[in-house]
This record gives C-alpha cells, structure tokens and sequence, in this order.
C-alpha cells in the first residue's frame, strides 16, 4: 500500500528573514522617520536651550549634631552634660518636618519674590478679583510649589540634612531661598528649643529662695540663743550614752548592796558562834632542878660503889650503904619524875576579829551603796525628763534645718540655672546652637544639568522615537510588502515576486 505524499510548506519554499527584511520598513518610510527625527531633535535643541540652560540648582548641609551641648533643666542642682549623643530617626524626620514649616517657606516666598517671578497659569482665572486676597492667594501657591520644589534628603548613618533647590531663570533665587530658608531654620530651633523669659524666671526665682535662705539661718540663730542649746540632737545622744551607763551603774549597785546585806548576815552568823580569845601556846614540864641533882646524886653513888667493889664485897657494910642510897635516888627520880608543871598562854581570836572587822566594814558599804543607788535613781530620772526636753527640740532645730537645706539647695539650682541661662543667651546672640550650617548654598554659576547631556539625550531620543515610528507606520499599513505577507495571506505558494522599480 502507497503511503500518501504530505503537502509541502510555504515557508519551505520561502526565505527566511534577513536584515534587510528588518530594516525593510525604515527605508519604505524613510520620509517619516527623517521628519519624526528632525523635529524630536529640534524640540531636544530647543529645550536644551531655553529650559536646561537656564535651570539653576543650589543645597545647602546642615549639621544636626554641634559641639554645643546645653544642661537639660531639672530638679538636680548639677544637670549632666550629654556629649556625643546619639541622634535618632525620629528626630532627623522632626528636623526635616521643622525644615517644611509653612510659615517659614512663606517668609521665604515674600522675601525672595517667587509671587512675582511666577508665570502666569489658567488657574489664575479663578482666583479672587480682590487685590488683597489674590495677591495673598498667589503667595499661599508659591508656598505649595516651594515646598514641592525643596528636596530634602538624609543619609541613615549620618547626621547631615541636604536641602536641594532648583529654578529657572535668575540663579539668584535658589542661593536666595536656601540662605533665608536657613536663617528661619535656625532661628527657628532656637525658638523652639529655650522658651523666652526663662532668664528672667530664674532670676527672680534665685532672688526668692536667697530671701527665704536667710530667714532661715535667722530662725536658727534665734532658736539656739533662746533655747541656750546649738545642737540638741548630739546632747540628745551623750545623754542617751550617759543614761545607758547609770542604769548599768545603778544595776551594779543594787547587786552590790544585796552582796553587802547577804555578806553581813553570814558574818554575824559566825560572830555568834566564835570567842574572843584563843590558846595560842601550852607546855608540860617536870622540876627540872630537882631531877639533875638527883641524877647527879644517883651518878656519884654509883661511882662509889663501883670503887668499892673492887676493893669489899657486895655484903660489906658500906657497900649495902651505896646500895641504900642508889635505891633511894631513883626512888626520888621517879616522884619527881612524876610531878609535872604545864604552862599554857592565850591570845586574841583572829577570826573573831576578822569578822568583827568585817561586819563594820561591809555596813558602811551598804549605806555607800545604798547611797549611790539612790542618787543614781534620781540622776537617772532627771536625765530621762532632760532627754525628752532634748528632743522636742531637736525636733524642732531639725525641721529649722530641713527647711534651711531645701532652700539652699533649690537657691543654689537656680542660680546654677541663671548662669547657665545667661551663657545660653550670649551663644545665643552669637548664633552658636547645637546645629549648623555645614555647607552654605553658593549661588550657581553654571545650570545644575548640561545642556551638552541634554542635547545628547535628545539626540538618542529623537533616533528612538524616529525609528519606532517607522515600524508602527509599517505596522498600521495593510498593503503587501513582502512575499512571505502574502503566502501567509493567501495560504498558497508564491512562484516569483518582481521588485517596486522607481519611476
């Protein structure tokens, strides 16, 4: 079986797009492009000229943050200086909103003349007949149109506000509404940031609180002299000191006198039971005289018979007779021996005159004592009544004195406010405030875009816009150009096309 032939393409039949197929449709209208060329670029020409030429652009920096810092006013009586403080967003926006005041950018229309140089509009047809009203319309305009015209800017990392201002015509009136518009700024701040008349109310409240300062040292001096006491509080304390030591006095002598009494009732006790004389020394003795002749008797005896019995016999007659005389010696040795003298000797009783003694001693303590214990009672009692007298005067001499150190206290913080308040004033004459004008707006000498730039971008312009009207005039034209157009069109093959020959 055959398989069918498919159909061939037209476009395999045609060629395919080239640059001359592209650029086709400029040279088919070349005519238009050239005319769309020529008058774009002679309104680029015109407008470099007249607009770009004479458009003058100026800014001026402002600085937020200066090396003037002023004490913050409050209830302390040194206020710390902030240095190097930190500026936030909110108060970068607050300074560009202060920047965009209506009453300033108004003084800055009237002063510069921006009523006067303004062109002439349709609306001006509908604006009051009244001279007055028109005129203050036309300024209430010209403040719209200068705050559109301002460009402020500001970085986020600095601390730097750049105002930006562009006019046509004299370039004059941009330096003029950047210089005015900076003064009233500045001005403005000051006004703002120390209200008027805080000079005067510091001074008169310094003047109030001296007076007052002085009465109270008067009140004071008066106090002490009447009362015949300068400082109450600290006899207060020495008495409260002195009170404390006669109570422990006191109690030290009440256990003295019931030591004393205690101690008298066991001496008496002992008194009762001791006599008054005491046997210091006793002795026993025999008759001593009378034993050595004895015993002398008895020695010589006893010699004798010793002779004789070398010579007699025990029973001769004198010796029996020694004998006899021997017996009877130690017979009167031994009664003598018998019979004893004692000597005993007696003295005063220690003891008993110890306690004795004692006793006397120990009662005149007790009434010393007892003395003492009662005067100090009394002291400590006259003391008490002299330390509650003692306080309702330190009281007193206190709220005196609390009264004096708040006044000397707020009579210093205010005149530290008034010099500090008078130093304000003198940098403020001189017109050094915590912002300042970095860069002063210069009055251009050249326009702020070059006319050159412009002329060229009109250039380019005018090639772009010539060229697309070129392709939209072939776009909007519905004749055939090309033999591609006219396949697709007609849906069947083109076997030749004979090119448009000039005439």
């Amino acid at each position: 079986m055959n398989k069918p032939i498919p159909p061939k393409r037209i476009d395999d039949s045609l060629p395919e797009f080239t640059l001359r197929d592209i650029l086709s449709p400029i040279f088919r209208h070349k005519r238009l492009v050239l005319g769309v060329f020529s008058l774009v670029f002679l309104l680029a020409i015109l407008f470099a000229w007249l607009f770009v030429a004479n458009y003058y652009a100026t800014s001026v920096q402002i600085l937020v943050q200066q090396d003037r810092s002023d004490p913050a006013i409050t209830t302390g009586q040194n206020a710390a200086v902030q240095t190097g403080r930190e500026i936030t967003t909110d108060q970068m926006t607050s300074e560009i909103a202060l920047l965009q005041g209506r009453d300033m950018l108004r003084s800055v229309v009237t002063t510069c003349g921006l009523v006067e140089k303004g062109h002439w509009s349709l609306s001006d047809l509908f604006l009051p007949q009244d001279p007055v009203q028109r005129k203050a319309a036309k300024v209430e305009r010209a403040t719209t149109g200068l705050g559109k015209a301002l460009k402020i800017n500001t970085e986020k990392t600095s601390h730097v506000i750049e105002v930006k201002y562009g006019a046509f015509g004299n370039p004059q009136i941009p330096s003029c509404v950047l210089q005015n518009l900076s003064q009233l700024y500045l001005a403005k701040r000051l006004q703002l940031r120390r209200p008027p008349g805080a000079t005067e109310f510091f001074t008169q409240q310094t003047e109030e609180y001296k007076q007052a300062l002085a009465n109270d040292e008067a009140q004071l001096t008066t106090f002490s002299r009447k009362e015949g006491v300068s400082a109450p509080d600290v006899l207060r304390t020495n008495m409260a000191t002195n009170v404390a030591n006669a109570d422990a006095a006191l109690y030290q002598a009440h256990q003295a006198i019931a030591a004393d009494e205690q101690r008298i009732k066991n001496d008496e006790a002992q008194f009762g039971t001791t006599t008054p004389r005491i046997l210091t020394q006793q002795s026993t003795n025999a008759d001593s005289t009378l034993l050595e002749n004895l015993q002398a008797n008895l020695l010589a005896a006893q010699v004798k018979r010793t002779q004789l019995m070398l010579k007699f016999e025990p029973t001769y007659p004198a010796v029996r007779e020694v004998d006899q005389e021997i017996a009877e010696t130690q017979d009167a040795i031994k009664k003598a021996e018998s019979m004893k003298y004692v000597n005993e000797t007696t003295d005063r009783d220690n003891t008993y005159e110890f306690l004795r003694e004692d006793i006397a001693k120990t009662k005149s303590d007790l009434a010393s004592q007892q003395a003492t214990a009662s005067e100090l009672l009394a002291s400590i009692q006259k003391m008490k009544m002299q330390m509650v007298d003692l306080d309702g005067k330190a009281v007193t001499q206190e709220a005196l004195l609390r009264e004096q150190k708040a006044d000397e206290t707020n009579y210093l913080l205010y005149l530290s406010k008034r010099e500090q308040e008078r130093s304000a004033d003198a940098l403020d004459q001189r017109g050094i405030a915590d912002v300042a004008i970095a860069v002063p707006p210069m009055v251009p000498v050249l326009p702020a875009f070059s006319p050159l730039l412009a002329l060229m971008a009109g250039f380019v312009f005018a090639i772009v816009v010539s060229l697309a009207s070129g392709y939209i005039a072939e776009y909007l034209d519905d004749s055939f150009q090309t033999p591609r157009e006219v396949a697709e069109a007609l849906n069947m093959p083109v076997l030749a096309s004979v090119p448009r020959q000039a005439a």
